[in-house]
């Protein structure tokens, strides 16, 4: 199953960066096939936040979200913190592009306590997780709420070095500034 599995994600990863969207959820939904036979449940949760993320590319949140859930809970039974707060991360952010608020939130505030509970938690996964959640804020006319969180946000970009971040995050920080 192994290698069978990392050549469809590799083939995948391939066709989405060539914005070949139904050749990546092909090769996902045979890796997935795979592993609901062969066992593998990490593995299957890899490979349907995967098709996951093609669904999200292809504007289809509901698919997405229906991956994403999956994936959860996968993770959720396998105890990895770290990926499972990614993925709920994600399924935050599904809620909140489909106007959500309350559903959007509440993945958010969990994810945030999974990578504060978490000593390896990488920067930039925590600062992502703290930019939609103040992108929800923002939106819902919590100003000061906002502006603390993209201040967090873009030192946590700073530190490592992500430009595209910290330039977000000065520009909400401005627009949140105006009267």
């Amino acid at each position: 199953m192994t290698a069978t599995y990392d050549k469809l994600l590799r083939q995948a990863q391939q066709a989405r960066r060539e914005n070949r969207l139904a050749d990546a959820e092909r090769d996902l939904v045979e890796a997935i096939e795979i592993c609901r036979k062969d066992g593998g449940r990490t593995e299957l949760a890899r490979a349907l936040t995967r098709l996951g993320q093609i669904a999200r590319d292809r504007r289809r949140s509901d698919a997405a979200l229906l991956h994403y859930e999956e994936a959860v809970a996968l993770y959720r039974a396998e105890g990895d913190a770290l990926k499972l707060a990614h993925t709920v991360r994600h399924v935050g952010d599904i809620y909140r592009e489909a106007s959500h608020p309350d559903l959007a939130e509440s993945r958010y505030q969990e994810a945030l306590a999974l990578y504060h509970s978490h000593k390896e938690t990488p920067p930039l996964e925590l600062a992502n997780a703290i930019r939609g959640l103040a992108i929800l804020k923002c939106d819902a006319g919590e100003v000061d709420v906002a502006r603390a969180l993209w201040e967090e946000a873009r030192d946590l970009y700073e530190a490592v070095n992500v430009a595209a971040g910290v330039a977000e995050s000065n520009s909400r920080l401005a627009q949140l500034t105006r009267p």
